[in-house]
């Protein structure tokens, strides 16, 4: 018996996913189940926390099942997770007091609004590397704490907050221990990056008591072992990330100035920076990377909100697509967007531009605009919004440009776009054997919190490039498409008015 089987659990916005790996990081089995969301209100989007936990260990399950391996093989789980989305549970019966609040979710624009006229953003950015924003957790706990008048339960430690990460350690992990790692903490607007710690200012700014935090433990380290009831054995769990810091690593990108760009809910770049973190001055984060036996590497990382999910408001909203896969095919039936473009800033902008009122536009329409177009123009739309967290990022690194960029995730499979997001930045674009890098990221973490990997560069082994897409744009064309791709974003921007 040899335990060199490595399970990851991805735990993601629309879904939640279970992966088995051999050694070599070659994918056994995988298994996804699609859960539903929750929008109270305009600009509001919920999680029913007992479907984030169902669908995980329903996933878990079968995809081991389905790998027909000996549970005995396996060495050890890593969990990653849909970061910034916030939850709060009673701390004697686990009973949850709300819905899980999502990372995409607006409804503190107010709190951040109140912090910004208070004068903190700088002190905001300065302690936590982020841009003060509804995206994150912090202000989300503040408005559970206030809106169900919870403090004085948050204070007598009778409550725990925590992230996804948190939420799954705490019911699938024997003991039932209160933890975060390092990235997931680094995402709540409450940890200071530069003592690794939360940080008592920041808790104050939002009346947050700290008896209801999780302890912040390392990207990969034994946290405790799998409840035998859900495999049929104790396993360990080794490892926790939030997703897009797990994509990072499952593309070993371990060298600074190396960058990956994944194609999920929403697309995240992310650069490695090394053991220092790099000040934006471009509208970017900067954040943990991951943290190994208590040193932590950092990043500069760029959020687009919607991504993949521009596709999935095509397929179920507007019906103009049957199935994701469909977009690339029509995207194709037509030489171009005949000057239409698609902006999807449904629930705001992102990086570089934090515009909360930002919302979806498009323009350029004629009467011969069809389907077609703006489909494609949609495609498109996922690049530029990419393009511009590059721009941002090249300029924050004194204009030294990578080799290359990495992606990953489930819309790098469109062809159409990695091509185009190739052209559009005038950078080859490297698109992995295993698309699921983030999975493959978090069975890596575990496997060196087990010891089954001695380095990281040993766990990179299991990384392997399969298609490289280089530009075919001429630099005109490009500078044309840019041109227009800006004016239509200043279009959809301060749309709802505060």
């Amino acid at each position: 018996m040899s335990k060199n089987i490595l399970v990851a659990l991805d735990q993601g916005t629309t879904s939640s996913r279970a992966i088995v790996f051999d050694q070599q990081g070659q994918t056994l089995a995988s298994h996804a189940i699609e859960f539903k969301q929750h929008y109270p209100q305009p600009g509001w989007v919920e999680h029913d926390p007992e479907d984030i936990l169902n669908t995980q260990v329903t996933a878990l399950q079968k995809a081991v099942k389905m790998s027909g391996v000996d549970v005995r093989d396996i060495a050890a789980i890593g969990i990653t997770n849909q970061r910034e989305t916030t939850l709060l549970w009673e701390r004697e019966t686990g009973r949850c007091v709300h819905n899980a609040i999502v990372w995409q979710c607006r409804r503190t624009a107010p709190y951040v609004e109140r912090l910004l006229k208070a004068g903190k953003g700088e002190m905001i950015r300065q302690k936590t590397g982020l841009v003060p924003d509804a995206y994150f957790s912090g202000t989300k706990l503040a408005y559970l704490l206030d809106t169900l008048n919870l403090h004085e339960q948050a204070a007598k430690g009778e409550l725990c907050f925590g992230t996804v990460d948190s939420y799954l350690a705490w019911n699938l992990v024997e003991g039932r221990p209160h933890v975060t790692d390092a990235t997931n903490a680094g995402r709540t607007m409450l940890f200071n990056l530069h003592t690794q710690s939360w940080d008592d200012e920041l808790l104050s700014m939002l009346n947050i008591p700290k008896e209801v935090l999780p302890q912040v433990v390392d990207t990969a380290q034994v946290i405790g072992n799998l409840r035998p009831e859900i495999l049929g054995r104790p396993i360990p769990v080794a490892a926790m990330a939030g997703d897009q810091h797990a994509s990072l690593f499952g593309q070993a990108c371990f060298e600074p100035g190396m960058v990956k760009n994944t194609y999920g809910t929403g697309c995240f770049m992310l650069m490695n920076t090394g053991e220092l973190p790099v000040e934006s001055h471009n509208g970017l984060l900067t954040t943990m990377a991951w943290r190994l036996k208590g040193q932590p590497t950092y990043a500069l990382e760029g959020s687009v909100f919607m991504g993949g999910a521009t596709v999935q408001w095509l397929r179920d909203e507007l019906k103009m697509i049957k199935t994701s896969a469909e977009s690339e095919q029509l995207a194709q039936s037509v030489p171009d967007t005949a000057g239409v473009f698609l902006v999807p800033a449904f629930t705001g902008l992102g990086a570089p531009y934090w515009d909360m009122y930002s919302r979806g536009t498009i323009v350029g329409m004629t009467r011969g605009t069809n389907r077609a177009h703006i489909v494609r123009a949609a495609l498109e739309a996922i690049c530029y919004q990419s393009h511009d967290l590059y721009s941002a990022m090249v300029a924050d690194r004194g204009n030294r440009k990578p080799h290359q960029m990495n992606v990953d995730g489930g819309a790098s499979a469109n062809g159409f776009m990695m091509q185009f997001q190739a052209d559009i930045m005038g950078l080859p674009v490297v698109r992995p054997v295993v698309l699921e890098t983030t999975a493959l990221g978090a069975a890596l973490l575990a496997g060196i919190g087990v010891g089954l990997f001695a380095t990281k560069e040993e766990a990179a082994s299991m990384v392997k490039p399969d298609l490289t897409f280089t530009p075919r744009m001429d630099e005109h064309n490009r500078e044309l498409a840019l041109y227009g791709w800006h004016r239509a974003v200043e279009r959809s921007r301060g749309w709802v008015e505060a």
